[in-house]
């Protein structure tokens, strides 16, 4: 192997690993990250009593995301993980979305959902969770999950690798960040007017 194309070789190597060291949450020099301004916690910076109020609140209407990401917790920071708890109505559904930054693991603790996401293959993998049940959502594919019983809730427990996994709403990104109608009538192949309703139904 001549010399040049050793040297692009080792090149291209080290510039692919640099972009999957940003891929991920860095990592920190100290045992945990303290908010600005701040010299010294106590054990109540690690505690996070955000979901005590969840024994009171009422069913949700369609879906409920409870997250536990460090924008809630700062003490996430740094320690790349975070949580999230998700409560589907009957019929509720969460909707296409990725997360750019961490895979998803979520466990079922009450109910039953139809979970799924699709590779870069455009493969779809699909299942129907019971209560115990986990399931492993890729980094950055997309991906739903549906309570299909029309009668009872289900509940969900998500776990990130990353202290601010981020959540990209498909059909919000799609259809109400301004994108124009004509560039999504072509990129689906279809016209105007269906555009505009499938941001109208998205309005409302």
């Amino acid at each position: 192997m001549a010399l040049t194309t050793k040297f692009i070789l080792c090149m291209t190597m080290a510039m692919a690993g640099a972009l999957m060291v940003k891929a991920s949450d860095p990592d920190i020099l100290s045992d945990f990250i303290l908010p600005r301004n701040t010299n010294s916690v106590d054990a109540n910076f690690f505690t996070f009593t955000g979901l005590r109020s969840l024994e009171n609140e009422s069913d949700p209407i369609t879906l409920r995301v409870t997250k536990v990401s460090k924008a809630e917790f700062p003490a996430l920071d740094g320690q790349s993980v975070s949580f999230a708890l998700l409560e589907y109505a009957n019929g509720g559904i969460n909707p296409l979305h990725t997360h750019p930054r961490s895979a998803e693991l979520l466990f079922l603790v009450y109910g039953s959902l139809e979970v799924g996401f699709v590779d870069t293959t455009n493969k779809l993998y699909t299942q129907k969770l019971q209560i115990g049940d986990m399931f492993i959502f890729p980094k950055g594919l997309v991906h739903y999950q549906y309570n299909s019983d029309t009668q009872n809730l289900a509940i969900a427990l998500s776990a990130f690798g990353s202290a601010s996994a981020g959540t990209v709403s498909v059909p919000s990104t799609l259809f109400t960040t301004g994108i124009s109608d004509d560039v999504l009538a072509k990129s689906f192949k279809t016209d105007v007017q269906t555009i505009q309703k499938l941001k109208a139904g998205l309005a409302s």
